[in-house]
Formats: structure tokens, C-alpha cells, sequence
């Protein structure tokens, strides 16, 4: 399979697939024994989405989307999200000029090809909207004005679970703009061990250098892109998407857009093992990150501890796997 790209039009898949290789060694030398995350983070790149890493505090959140973010040759800003940050902080304000005599825009951090929100639920729920337009169109619109962003581009956020002291939760119109929700989990033994030893007298990000170009991220995407999906199993995941807006322990199911997000996710899952073709199976192991923080469970289901990560295994698990007719 030939992919073409802006610098080199001979370019195969495996090629691209050797880029991306790259770019998750580079983010695992900071991140110890997460090899999962660090890959379904390089699924939601290259998938043009954006990612929410929610996890308790000091578990590697940042630093992962710091290293990802060192990691690729290109624009990065980080935006520390506090009670008092205000949407023009965000996307940018127009600021009178005394020489010029007129009005000139002075453009916010969203003005990158990666921004790195640091913990997003501290901040109120109308500065996290400032990310709604950026997230879904690629433009920002500022005093009637708009502006399109460059690509590629991909907002990682970072928050504390809800029942932090501080935290405001996601709007669900926030949420759903998410492609995908990982959580970094607490280390394992060695994996800690070893962190002490590389960790304790200089951080690892100082030796990241980056593997990648932007160009490099774009051509990618559109590899991924060319990742043929079966009708069959668009019709599969159509059906496990209905299913959650059918089950009767959620008041919430997933949206039309988390459908796109999965069918983009599952391609880029399947280009990362240097296949052109979806399989149920990718489909399967992304069902949880993609959907589970969209859903809203009933009161009832919350008494029972029946979780929407719970109810999506329980979906996945029931479902008829998509067959030939």
C-alpha cells in the first residue's frame, strides 16, 4: 500500500507505522511500563483527535502528555487551568494598538499543533467551553472573527477524578468532544523501582528530543485514512454504539460523533499494527476508551456500582461479532 505524502510520495504504510514507532519509544523512555496508554495515545493522533488523561494526582498525567508532545517537531503551548483562568486566556483577545490606532488580535495558546491542558475540571465550566470550537471545527472565532488552526492539531487534557476537592466536572458536550479517556494507573513494583533510579536526579523529559515532524503526524493521518473498514463492521459498531442508547442502566448513551470517533480510532489502531484493514477485534479493545466517558449511568445503576465501563464490557461481551452472510 503507497501512501502518498508531502515530502516523499513512495512512502509505504510500513514506513508511516516506522514513524510511529518512534514516537511511542521516545514516550516510553519517560514512561515506565505503560505501553498500552503511550499506544492508544498514538491511536488518538493519529486519528486527528484529542485525547483526556483522567487519573489521582501523580501518576505521570503530564508527563506523558508532555513527552508525546516533545516527542514531534511542532508548536506546543500549555495551559494550566485554575478557577480564574477566563476563555480570552484560552483562545486570545483582540488588544487596541496606540501606533496602528486599531484593534489587533493576539492569538491564545489554542494556537498550537499540540496544547497541553493541565488539569481541565479546576477551571470553570465556561473556560473549558472555550476548547469547544477548536476541538470540533480546527478554528477559533474571536469578536465575529475566525481562524483556522494549523494542522495537525490535538488538545491532551489532563483532570483529577470528580471527587477531588476543586474539580468541576465536564460538561457532556466537553466530554463528548474527547475522541478517547485513558487512565495512567499506578505503577507496578519495577516499573517504580526503575523510575527511582532514572527519575531521582534529573527528570527524563531533558533528554527528549524529537522523532518526528508535523509533516510526518499529517502524513500519517492520511494513511489512516486509507484504512479500509468492511461494511460489515460498520454496521457492528453501529450496533454496539445503539446499544448504549438502549440499555436501560444509562440515561445517557453515546452520540453520533462518538461513533465517527470510533471508526477514526479503530483505523488508526489497526495502522499501529501495520494492517490496512479494520478487524472486530480493534474495534473490541477500544470500545472502553472511546465510549465509557461519554455514557451517564441512571441513579440506580450508581447505587449498584454498575459503572459505564462495566455496562460497555457487558455489551461487548453479549454482542454478535459481525459475520459473513
Amino acid at each position: 500500500m503507497v501512501v502518498e505524502t508531502g515530502r516523499d510520495p513512495g512512502r509505504t504504510l510500513d514506513d508511516l507505522v516506522e514513524v510511529a514507532g518512534r514516537i511511542g519509544a521516545s514516550v516510553e523512555s519517560v514512561i515506565d511500563g505503560k505501553a498500552n496508554a503511550v499506544r492508544l495515545t498514538l491511536a488518538v493522533l493519529l486519528a486527528q483527535g484529542h485525547l483526556l488523561i483522567e487519573d489521582v494526582p501523580g501518576v505521570g498525567k503530564t508527563m506523558l502528555a508532555k513527552a508525546l508532545a516533545r516527542s514531534i517537531d511542532c508548536s506546543v503551548r500549555r495551559v494550566q487551568f485554575t478557577p480564574d483562568l477566563l476563555p480570552s486566556d484560552v483562545t486570545g483577545v483582540s488588544a487596541y494598538n496606540q501606533e496602528r490606532r486599531e484593534f489587533e488580535f493576539k492569538p491564545g495558546p489554542v494556537f498550537a499543533n499540540i496544547v497541553v491542558g493541565d488539569e481541565i475540571n479546576r477551571a470553570s465550566p465556561k473556560t473549558q467551553s472555550a476548547l469547544l470550537e477548536s476541538m470540533e471545527e480546527g478554528q477559533v472565532t474571536v469578536d465575529g472573527t475566525t481562524y483556522q488552526l494549523e494542522s495537525p492539531f490535538m488538545v491532551i487534557a489532563t483532570q483529577n477524578p470528580v471527587e477531588m476537592e476543586g474539580t468541576y466536572p465536564l460538561p457532556e458536550a466537553q466530554r463528548d468532544r474527547f475522541t478517547a479517556r485513558i487512565s495512567i494507573g499506578y505503577p507496578t513494583a519495577a516499573a517504580e523501582l526503575e523510575m527511582m533510579e532514572t527519575h531521582g536526579s534529573a527528570s527524563p523529559l531533558e533528554d527528549v528530543k524529537p522523532v518526528a515532524h508535523a509533516s510526518d503526524i499529517r502524513a500519517l493521518a492520511a494513511a489512516v485514512r486509507r484504512v479500509t473498514v468492511s461494511d460489515l463492521l460498520k454496521h457492528y459498531v453501529i450496533s454496539l454504539v445503539n446499544a448504549t442508547r438502549a440499555h436501560e442502566d444509562l440515561r445517557l448513551g453515546a452520540s453520533p460523533r462518538a461513533t465517527l470517533h470510533l471508526l477514526r480510532v479503530s483505523r488508526a489502531w489497526a495502522a499501529l499494527d501495520g494492517r490496512d484493514y479494520v478487524i472486530p477485534d480493534d474495534v473490541q479493545a477500544l470500545a472502553v476508551p472511546v465510549l465509557a466517558h461519554r455514557l451517564l449511568p441512571t441513579p440506580e445503576a450508581l447505587v449498584a456500582g454498575e459503572f459505564p465501563e462495566q455496562v460497555l464490557a457487558g455489551i461487548v461481551s453479549r454482542l454478535p461479532l459481525p459475520a459473513r452472510r
